[in-house]
C-alpha cells in the first residue's frame, strides 16, 4: 500500500501530524499499536506550544483552554500547583499559584482507590484551605464495586456518564457551603458533555483532578483525534505494530507490520512518533538503550550506572534518552541522516513534555507539506 506519508505511532504527536497533513491534502497512514502517552495524560500541555494546535484541535471538536505562549496554573492530585500552557476543557486553570477557594469539598466515588484524596487535602491544608473529604455512591456503581479490578477510572466513567443528573443530585446533597468541589477525572469518556452538565447543574466551582491511569480525558481526546483523522481521509491501522523497515541509500524504502503480513507499506516520507519505553519506541537491555525499528543513533549515557540518579525524586537521566536528529528532524543512523524519515515527540532526545512534542510535530508538518 502506498501513501504520501506513513506515521509510526498513534499518540499525541502521531495523530496531530496525521490530522494536520490530511487537512493539507497529504495522504497518511498511522500505525498504532494501542496504548500511548495520552492514556496517562493529565489533560494539560506544558512548555511552549505552537499556536496552530488550538484551531486544529477545534476542528476535531476538542476545546483547549489557556494561552500557547503564556503560563497558567493547574491544581494537581498532590494538592500543589503546576505551571502549564494549555489544557483540555475539563481542567480548571488559574492565573496564579494560589487558588481563590477557602472551603473545599473533595468528593470521590465510594470504593475508588485510584484518586489520592488525602494527598489533595494535605496539600491544600498546607495552603491554609479548609478541606472535607466525602464519598458518594450510586446504584449504577454497585456491580463495579463487587470487583476491585473493575473499579477503575474508565469503568466508572462508562457508568456515571449515563446518569449525570443522579450524580449532580447526590453531589448537591454533599455540599455544605463550600466554594470549590474537587472531583476525580471519571466523567466524559466519549464526550465532554457530562463535564459541562455537572458544571451547569451544581452551584459551585468544580475542579476535576487526575487519577491513576488510564486517563479518561486522555482516552477521549485520542478517540476524537482518531475520528477527525479518519474523517479527513486518513488510514488508521489500529492494533498493528511496525516490525521492520528497509533503508537503502539514506532513505526508507518500506515498512512491514505485524498484521499486514506479506503486504508492505511505502511512502514518500515517514514520521517516527513512537514514543519512548512504555509504547516501545525505545527498548533497553542491560548494555544499552536502542530504537528497535530503524536502529537509529541514540543519545543516552554510555554507562548503565549513569542512567539513573540515586535520588528517587530527582530527574532520571534515562528519561531524556532518545534519537539523534539533524536540524531538520531527520534521525541519524551511523552518523548519517535518513532523508525521508522524521522524528517527532518524545522519541527525541532531551526534555519530554507535550509542548515539545507538538512543536517538533508542527515543524515537520511544514517541511512535508511545502
Amino acid at each position: 500500500m502506498k501513501f504520501q506519508t506513513i506515521i509510526v505511532g498513534g499518540g499525541l504527536a502521531g495523530l496531530t501530524a496525521g490530522l494536520a497533513l490530511q487537512k493539507k491534502g497529504v495522504s497518511c497512514a498511522i500505525i498504532s499499536s494501542g496504548e500511548n502517552a495520552l492514556h496517562f495524560s493529565s489533560g494539560t500541555f506544558s512548555g511552549d506550544c505552537p499556536e496552530e494546535i488550538v484551531p486544529l484541535f477545534e476542528e476535531a471538536h476538542i476545546t483547549l483552554k489557556g494561552d500557547p505562549s503564556k503560563d497558567s496554573w493547574r491544581l494537581t492530585p498532590s494538592g500543589s500547583m503546576q505551571k502549564v500552557r494549555l489544557a483540555f476543557e475539563d481542567i480548571t486553570l488559574y492565573s496564579s499559584q494560589k487558588i481563590s477557594a477557602s472551603n473545599v469539598l473533595i468528593a470521590n466515588p465510594e470504593g475508588f482507590i485510584d484518586f489520592p484524596t488525602s494527598f489533595i487535602a494535605d496539600g491544600l491544608s498546607q495552603q491554609g484551605i479548609s478541606c472535607k473529604v466525602k464519598t458518594f455512591s450510586l446504584p449504577c456503581l454497585k456491580t463495579l464495586r463487587e470487583s476491585p479490578s473493575e473499579m477503575r477510572s474508565v469503568g466508572i466513567a462508562k457508568k456515571l456518564d449515563g446518569c449525570i443528573e443522579e450524580v449532580a443530585e447526590r453531589l448537591r446533597g454533599l455540599l455544605e457551603g463550600e466554594d470549590l468541589l474537587i472531583l476525580p477525572q471519571v466523567f466524559g469518556l466519549a464526550s465532554p458533555e457530562p463535564v459541562r452538565a455537572l458544571r451547569t447543574a451544581l452551584p459551585v466551582e468544580i475542579a476535576f483532578l487526575g487519577t491513576m491511569p488510564p486517563s479518561v480525558p486522555g482516552i477521549r481526546v485520542q478517540l476524537q483525534l482518531k475520528k477527525a483523522f479518519e474523517r479527513a481521509g486518513g488510514t488508521f491501522l489500529m492494533g498493528d505494530t511496525a516490525v521492520s523497515a528497509e533503508i537503502a541509500d539514506g532513505t526508507v524504502r518500506l515498512i512491514r507490520t505485524k498484521n499486514l503480513d506479506s503486504h508492505i507499506l511505502t511512502a514518500d516520507n515517514y514520521i517516527l512518533a513512537s514514543g519512548t519505553f512504555f509504547s516501545k519506541g525505545l527498548s533497553s537491555s542491560m548494555e544499552k538503550i536502542s530504537e528497535p525499528l530503524f536502529g537509529l543513533d541514540i543519545d543516552c549515557p554510555s554507562e548503565r550506572t549513569e542512567w539513573y540518579s540515586e535520588d528517587f525524586f530527582a530527574p532520571q537521566p534515562y528519561m531524556a534518552a532518545g534519537v539523534v536528529t539533524d536540524k531538520d528532524f531527520h534521525p541519524l543512523k551511523d552518523g548519517a541522516p535518513i532523508s525521508n524519515l522524521y522524528a517527532v515527540g518524545s522519541i527525541l532526545a532531551g526534555e519530554k513534555n507535550a509542548g515539545m512534542a507538538l512543536t517538533s510535530t508542527f515543524k515537520v508538518i511544514k517541511k512535508i507539506a511545502l
